[in-house]
């Protein structure tokens, strides 16, 4: 089968396309013959390993797992002897941050990670592109424990992660502040945010509006900006480090103070939380934003325009046909 592989970590051009085996599932898992997946900034981290601490998963040296690609979405095309959840021909997506596979025309998973049955009105690129952004903006939004009624800043909500958490947030019944550039102000509207900021013409922390959430979804403002637009006991959450690893030490911190606080939760991609998206789609309350398509063939030039940083939503790799 055809399959992207990685055998050392650097820029996009180590990923090249190659003829590789196709895999065998074991008793409890699945072969997924994959149609979609995507391009993303888990995939690219684990590529790069420019966050030196992604190697104590991934392989110091060198790359365990050579195929990348956590998400997916394609047709059962076989089971093990014990699966009980799936048969062949079920359309299914899913994610899969440990042992990835995404990026090839046949990958293998367990019945019992994510992965579930497609929502019906869904194609496989919408279905591939359910989960990463969603799932990373879903565990950051419980970890504030924010409450319907209450209101919440994202900071960059044209990205998979921004584009989520805005509708998620909208969907518990919080006020939102969204904050993107003049080309997708309708966009985010669109996405239900109540009022929208445009970077380019308006500086976001003008304002007398206080949140109980600042979200910021692209790691480019920091919790000293945003600190006095917090309620007093407001939490500030960034999906990157920090300057100098600042946000670490920051939500070490800042809890002890018993006042505004920096969090900074280690995402964990379960089941559960897949059946949720699911039925936020299903129910019309999330449809992941997509940006373009690449095929294989494509997957340097993919990787190179999802690390510009200026992708909108999601960038979806085309497999199958």
């Amino acid at each position: 089968m055809k399959a992207i592989i990685h055998t050392r970590y650097g820029p996009p051009e180590v990923a090249v396309l190659k003829e590789i085996p196709k895999p065998t599932p074991k008793a409890n898992e699945v072969l997924v013959k994959v149609y979609a997946s995507t391009v993303n900034r888990t995939d690219a981290g684990f590529r790069s390993a420019e966050y030196f601490v992604s190697r104590f998963w991934s392989g110091l040296l060198r790359p365990k797992q050579q195929t990348l690609g956590s998400e997916f979405a394609g047709v059962v095309a076989e089971t093990g002897a014990a699966v009980t959840q799936f048969q062949p021909g079920d359309r299914v997506f899913g994610y899969n941050d440990e042992t990835f596979g995404g990026h090839a025309e046949f990958l293998t998973i367990a019945e019992d990670k994510c992965i579930a049955t497609m929502p019906a009105h869904l194609d496989f690129p919408q279905a591939a592109a359910l989960t990463e952004g969603a799932h990373y903006a879903l565990n950051d939004i419980r970890a504030s424990k924010i409450q319907a009624g209450q209101s919440a800043l994202v900071y960059g909500a044209t990205g998979a992660i921004g584009s989520a958490a805005v509708q998620i947030l909208k969907h518990m019944g919080v006020r939102v502040t969204a904050v993107c550039n003049s080309q997708h102000v309708e966009l985010v509207k669109g996405l239900g945010a109540d009022r929208v900021v445009d970077y380019q013409t308006q500086d976001f922390t003008q304002t007398e509006e206080r949140y109980e959430l600042i979200f910021d979804a692209v790691g480019k403002s920091s919790f000293r900006v945003c600190k006095r637009l917090l309620q007093p006991r407001g939490v500030y959450v960034s999906t990157e480090l920090g300057k100098y690893g600042a946000n670490i030490f920051l939500a070490l911190s800042t809890p002890l103070l018993g006042g505004k606080k920096v969090i900074f939760p280690i995402p964990k991609a379960d089941k559960q939380d897949l059946l949720y998206l699911k039925e936020l789609a299903e129910q019309g309350a999330f449809l992941p934003v997509i940006d373009r398509e690449y095929t294989l063939e494509q997957i340097v030039e993919a990787y190179r325009y999802v690390e510009t940083g200026q992708k909108t939503g999601n960038v979806i790799l085309r497999i199958g046909t």
